[in-house]
């Protein structure tokens, strides 16, 4: 239990940091350069995916013996198009639907999407031991 409480804090501390670079650059793109907020929000989702991948397979989940990194790679890309999907629907509908302020939705969307990520990195990424 310990072990997978520490694992969830590293995720917690990674998620901060990615979540810090997909903010930032949704709001540069849609504040700064006037872009659509779809468009920023999936930039902003795409760069920090990249280094949440990076710094997740590192410091958070133990890589799966006999898994190469290519297909974990591609598996975890597949589960975050679906965090994204979610991500983008949940800021789309309280941004546009609701009229919440960009930031506002995104928190909302940040927050269902991290139990999502978690979750499914866990179950089809780990191996057996917890970092």
């Amino acid at each position: 239990m310990q072990k997978l409480l520490a694992q969830i804090m590293k995720f917690g501390v990674l998620g901060v940091i990615a979540t810090v670079i997909d903010f930032g650059i949704m709001n540069l793109l849609h504040y700064g350069l006037g872009l659509n907020i779809l468009i920023a929000n999936t930039s902003g989702f795409i760069i920090s995916l990249i280094f949440n991948y990076l710094a997740s397979m590192k410091y958070v989940f133990a890589h799966k013996e006999g898994m190469s990194r290519r297909r974990e790679f591609i598996i975890f890309v597949v589960l975050s198009v679906i965090g994204l999907a979610l991500n983008d629907g949940i800021v789309l509908t309280l941004n546009a639907g609701l009229g919440l302020e960009a930031n506002i939705a995104k928190i909302c969307a940040t927050a269902l999407v991290m139990v999502y990520n978690f979750v499914t990195r866990k179950v089809f990424l780990e191996g057996d031991e917890t970092k």
